[in-house]
């Protein structure tokens, strides 16, 4: 499956508490999409958060944020793993 990684540009009041969270949520419904959420990266400060995930397409990774949690990405983008 390709791997796509997800871009949310500002999440207002981000905590890693929060992300954690809804990483755990997305971890629960991520079977029903075929999907796999892999890691996350975030800052607080700036309430930026990064997704790796792998799924069939870009639509059936966003469907599980949106039923998880309704954070959404600003960006999804398919990449490739480098050596």
């Amino acid at each position: 499956m390709p791997l796509y990684m997800d871009y949310h540009k500002k999440v207002d009041g981000l905590t890693a508490d929060a992300v954690a969270g809804a990483h755990a949520r997305d971890l629960e419904v991520q079977d029903k999409h075929n999907v796999h959420y892999l890691k996350y990266w975030f800052d607080e400060g700036s309430g930026k958060v990064f997704c790796l995930v792998d799924a069939p397409n870009a639509e059936a990774a966003e469907a599980v944020h949106r039923e998880a949690h309704g954070l959404v990405a600003d960006e999804i983008t398919e990449v490739s793993e480098g050596a």
